[in-house]
């Protein structure tokens, strides 16, 4: 029987704990148009709704918070009809607490509005778009095609600015499968060698 305690396990022991902690949880909670709270958008960013999405890269495991005061508004989660025709009834999901968390746990196109009569007229209204696992995006059905040349709006907000994610790039990929390889070759010289 093999002795745990001896040098090529400790030296196998800690390559994996080193490659655990390699490994990242990349969930991200977004306050939905980085606004003060949830409501009708103000004549100077009136297409907040329409633009805050696409400069985020939602995934699974991500939570939109909608901040809102709760008796003066709500948000309804709707299907796309509904949402194109500003339709409130039946809706899939009504969320009126004024501090509401969606957790996205599945790929696919989520539409938002408030819950309130003539607000979605007045565009408080949301799309969200989550990449399918074969990696295909969903492509927005309003709005200009492309985002102009600056930079993401920062907006400031009761807790401060929110800085916008880190992307995730394929370099973050490599070096897990960079850090596994290297500690399966690590493991299998122990193993020749001791």
């Amino acid at each position: 029987m093999a002795n745990l305690r001896s040098p090529k396990f400790l030296v196998l022991y800690s390559f994996q704990l080193f490659f655990l902690v390699q490994i990242q949880v990349s969930c991200y909670q977004y306050k939905v148009g980085d606004l003060d709270a949830w409501g009708i958008p103000t004549s100077a960013n009136p297409q907040v709704y329409s633009f805050w999405p696409k400069y985020h890269t939602f995934q699974i495991g991500d939570s939109l918070l909608f901040l809102y005061p709760p008796s003066q508004d709500s948000v309804i989660q709707v299907t796309e009809q509904n949402y194109n025709s500003c339709n409130l009834t039946d809706p899939l999901l009504y969320m009126n607490n004024g501090n509401s968390l969606f957790n996205i746990t599945a790929p696919g196109v989520f539409y938002f509005t408030s819950g309130v009569p003539g607000h979605c007229e007045q565009k408080q209204k949301l799309r969200i778009s989550l990449l399918s696992g074969n990696g295909s995006a969903y492509s927005p059905s309003y709005g200009p095609s492309a985002l102009p040349e600056t930079a993401a709006p920062s907006y400031p907000t009761v807790f401060g600015t929110i800085p916008l994610p880190p992307s995730s790039s394929p370099t973050k990929r490599f070096s897990i499968f960079l850090s596994a390889f290297i500690g399966a070759a690590i493991s299998a010289m122990i193993n020749g060698f001791m």
